[in-house]
């Protein structure tokens, strides 16, 4: 019987097919199942570059590209295209098995046989190339191919060869790009054998030996074991679609060891999520070995662990290395650490209700400062630092507060805060990040650690305190803290210096660049959300967004204008309506606004008209609707951001008034901006953003 393997990068185009095209693919897929391949009536395609590729029809417009073996029984379904679009697929690609790495390549010689001449003229006027201190001997030893040596013999600077990082196979352009980047032959081997099944070159390959080459080439080719696997892929494409890794992720994620704490760092869509994933699951394989190690996954967010929880979930299918994977936010953590210490469980206080409490504890004791003043100088500045005593308090730097105290008002303060700080204490209330620092100082003083491996998502947005836990959660040494985020997404204020906390990722630093989940079109709109104010980085070194792109293209983001908020909301329904209609999984919509309040009018208005919305944290279907806050670190094949009117973002009350402090005004604006840009980025697909008169003035004119 013939086998079928499937391309990984069609899933991500089975998820965006509506509904009678993903039924006609299924019941082809599960014809062949049940016959030879003469079944599917497979054509050959005139003038093809590839001679083994073939073509099946799905319904009437479209038609599946297959990878067809001139001998053996192993057949790979590679795309689903519209007509004319799937000819050109097939026409342009040539698919080879690597004669020294033994993998599984594509390339697409009708766009290299067009930048050829372009090249040739470039290389003929230039003083030298770009490889003329490599042999062919050593490249080949790399892998890079007789097709490729010609082309590459002629490029004269790194940019020439970034314009061919979509048309040449993946491990020869990484070959190439570390060459170029000045290491040596045998440091990028070692940079490219992190990609492989086996570092070892096979003795022997198979030009014509598919399903070796298939095997060889987990991270872009999957084989279909039987109905019911195939069954679980097709039912949730997007969920499936969202936990593959791209071949710069997985390089990443299964290193064998970083000597010490790493960060990963990158643009929305990049795959810092799945690349700490796997980075989970790599690092729970190799623990078997280690009867008792543990790991932690983390977030700052009860939402954000859930959706990493279930993504795991999704990637592990072993129950034992699963249990070996602990996912859990930062304050679930302290609390365990903390009641453990105290025999108790700590009573937490809600940063609303706390903020109120201080308030009213402020009038009546007639304090010179309000009790959200009160709050943010503890946690910004006292918690923040690690401040225990007023000498302390009263020599440290206040950089970035609203604010200026002398040491008068330094004085009033610290006694202010400390009498509200002991009536917490009488009360046996304990504030989120009090609560952290208690945990912190638990294991600081005890010298013992929870946990061998400790993996941070959305890292950016941790506050100081939270920096500290996680250094006291694991001991120092080889792999100890994985770290992923982008500078770009931080929407609270917490700026922090990793050297400073004694967290040191110089030398294990790596950006990914490529959005695998946003459109060009989305995100070349969205970066123009973020303006020109450049992000500073967890290492202390300015953060860019050079090289950040996506290889993918579909719809511009549409941007519609409304009268009034009515209007606005109806059109966002029948929206999600055609959405749905289109064969959209409800859970793969998300509704994001800056407010609660619009949050509810939005739910109310969808369960009017029958269709389920549920919050980010919900485990069934259901259209996901929530704050922008509450999208952070999720995603989804289509978004609408609602409400976007110059009256709501910025939200007035977040942003510092430019009279009291010009600083802080800039610093607040520009955090609407990045939660802004955090919404629109959630967007695999498409993007609709909405408003009611004024629009944003941080939408792009």
């Amino acid at each position: 019987m013939a086998q079928l393997a499937i391309a990984k990068e069609f899933l991500a185009e089975y998820a965006k097919l509506e509904k009678p095209v993903q039924r006609a693919v299924q019941e082809a897929i599960e014809k062949f199942g049940r016959h030879t391949h003469a079944g599917l009536h497979l054509e050959p395609v005139t003038h093809a570059r590839d001679p083994r590729i073939r073509t099946i029809r799905i319904a009437k417009f479209w038609r599946g590209v297959v990878l067809a073996p001139e001998t053996g029984d192993l057949y790979c379904l590679l795309r689903v295209l519209p007509h004319d679009d799937a000819y050109a697929f097939a026409m342009s690609r040539r698919f080879t098995v690597n004669q020294t790495l033994g993998v599984l390549e594509s390339r697409d010689e009708s766009q290299l046989e067009t930048l050829e001449p372009t090249l040739r003229k470039a290389a003929e006027i230039a003083p030298a190339r770009l490889f003329d201190g490599f042999k062919d001997p050593d490249l080949k030893r790399l892998g890079i191919d007789e097709q490729v040596l010609p082309i590459i013999r002629l490029l004269t600077r790194e940019a020439h060869l970034e314009a061919l990082q979509h048309l040449l196979p993946t491990l020869q352009y990484d070959a190439l790009l570390a060459l170029a980047s000045g290491m040596s032959i045998e440091e990028a081997w070692a940079e490219i054998s992190k990609s492989l099944v086996d570092s070892t070159p096979p003795e022997r390959v198979d030009p014509d030996d598919l399903g070796s080459a298939i095997a060889r080439t987990p991270d872009q080719v999957t084989f279909v074991e039987g109905p019911d696997e195939l069954t679980k892929m097709l039912d949730h494409p997007f969920d499936v679609w969202r936990v593959f890794l791209h071949p710069m992720q997985q390089k990443i994620a299964r290193r064998e060891s970083y000597s010490g704490p790493a960060m990963v760092s990158g643009g929305a869509g990049t795959g810092k999520t799945v690349t700490a994933l796997h980075r989970a699951a790599h690092l729970a394989d190799r623990r078997i070995a280690e009867p008792g190690a543990s790991i932690l996954l983390t977030t700052y967010t009860t939402s954000l662990a859930h959706a990493l929880e279930q993504q795991l979930t999704l990637l592990i299918d072993d129950p034992e290395l699963r249990d070996r994977v602990e996912v859990r936010n930062l304050d679930k953590v302290a609390a365990q650490i903390v009641r453990q210490a105290i025999g108790r469980q700590p009573t937490l206080v809600a940063a609303p209700r706390l903020r109120d409490s201080w308030e009213t504890a402020s009038r009546k004791l007639r304090l010179d400062h309000s009790g959200r003043f009160l709050v943010d100088e503890w946690e910004q500045v006292i918690l923040a630092q690690g401040l225990t005593t007023e000498e302390a308090y009263l020599a440290c730097s206040r950089a970035g507060r609203r604010e200026r105290l002398g040491a008068a008002g330094r004085h009033a303060v610290w006694q202010a805060i400390t009498t509200l700080t002991e009536r917490m204490r009488e009360a046996d209330e304990w504030s989120f990040l009090q609560l952290v620092d208690e945990a912190a100082r638990v294991l600081t003083d005890s010298g013992g650690h929870l946990y061998r491996h400790v993996i941070v998502d959305e890292a950016q947005d941790l506050h100081p305190v939270q920096w500290r836990l996680l250094r006291a959660l694991v001991p120092r040494g080889p792999d100890d803290l994985f770290l992923v985020g982008d500078p770009h997404q931080r929407i609270y204020g917490h700026r922090v210096s990793l050297a400073r906390l004694g967290i040191d990722v110089r030398g294990r630093s790596r950006r990914l660049t490529v959005s695998y989940r946003t459109t060009q079109e989305i995100l070349t709109w969205a970066v123009h959300v973020l303006g020109l104010t450049p992000a500073a980085g967890l290492d202390d070194e300015p953060d860019g967004l050079e090289g950040y792109g996506s290889p993918m293209h579909g719809r511009r983001p549409a941007v519609r204008r409304f009268p009034d908020r009515e209007a606005e909301i109806d059109a966002l329904v029948a929206q999600v309506r055609a959405w749905l209609n289109d064969g959209v999984e409800a859970r793969a919509i998300g509704i994001a606004a800056r407010v609660n309040t619009l949050v509810k009018q939005v739910k109310d208005a969808l369960s009017r008209v029958g269709i389920t919305a549920v919050s980010t944290q919900a485990t069934g279907e259901g259209v996901r609707v929530a704050t922008m806050h509450a999208m952070k670190g999720l995603e989804f094949r289509c978004i609408a951001v609602t409400g976007v009117d110059e009256e709501i973002v910025p939200l007035p009350y977040a942003v510092t008034p430019a009279e009291d402090d010009r600083a802080a005004h800039e610093e607040d604006l520009q955090r609407e901006r990045c939660l802004l840009f955090v919404a629109c980025t959630r967007a695999r697909d498409r993007l609709y953003v909405t408003h009611s008169g004024a629009p944003s003035p941080f939408l792009p004119r």
